[in-house]
């Protein structure tokens, strides 16, 4: 099974009986993981459908592979790329990266001044954000919407991110600017990533230890976090 098996497109307003489908699988997925997610309801997704805002995957065969959806933040100013899917028999073909690069550019069209931004604890996640341009930065430079931010309430490591004021988690922030990207940063850390994944491990469990253990008040904990990660791949 390849990409080539599968049918990647803006969805459509006939694709919204999907939508329970598509939330049963990201709460399993969730669960799975260990993490939490901005729990979303079936009415919720459909109505992401209908606005012409999101991307769904089929298998050739008709069968549902694939969702992902896009969610504004500070009046328009930033966009996130939010609920990606892959349905579990359709993994390891490389249809995440398929969604998301969809999802990357209907984004870019229907926002083109936007900041992109995500968070992620997952290596497949960095590494896909990384080949469209997102480079890692510091909670400071996302949205700061109240409503966003809600959304960390159903992952396991709210707390964590409650007792940092919201400076540090366990996730990684990473954010694609269409004014500042610097897009051979991105594409060398990319590289990086690809070659190196075990670097990328002993990142995170350093940041997990260090998350735990530092103060809220130390702001420039995670600058220094991310300026270690920079060393580690050089």
């Amino acid at each position: 099974m390849n990409i080539n098996d599968f049918i990647v497109q803006v969805a459509l307003p006939e694709h919204r009986v999907f939508a329970e489908e598509i939330c049963e699988e990201m709460a399993e997925s969730a669960k799975a993981r260990g993490t939490g997610i901005a729990k979303r309801s079936p009415e919720y997704v459909a109505g992401k459908i209908s606005d012409g805002k999101s991307v769904i995957a089929f298998h050739k065969d008709g069968t549902w592979a694939g969702f992902c959806y896009i969610e504004t933040w500070s009046h328009g100013q930033f966009v996130a790329n939010s609920g990606l899917i892959v349905s579990p028999k359709f993994r390891k073909a490389g249809l995440a990266h398929a969604i998301k690069e969809k999802i990357f550019d209907l984004s870019r069209q229907k926002y083109p001044k936007a900041k992109i931004f995500g968070l992620t604890t997952g290596l497949a996640v960095m590494k896909i954000n990384s080949d469209l341009g997102y480079e890692p930065v510091t909670y400071s430079e996302l949205t700061q919407d109240e409503e966003f931010w809600k959304g960390c309430q159903s992952c396991v490591n709210f707390e964590i991110l409650t007792m940092k004021e919201r400076k540090n988690c366990m996730c990684t922030a990473m954010l694609y600017d269409p004014v500042e990207q610097k897009h051979d940063v991105a594409k060398k850390f990319a590289e990086e990533l690809n070659k190196k994944p075990k670097l990328y491990e002993r990142f995170m469990r350093i940041k997990q230890r260090l998350v735990l253990k530092a103060k809220p008040q130390n702001k420039g904990g995670l600058k220094s976090l991310l300026l270690m990660f920079t060393v580690l791949f050089k």
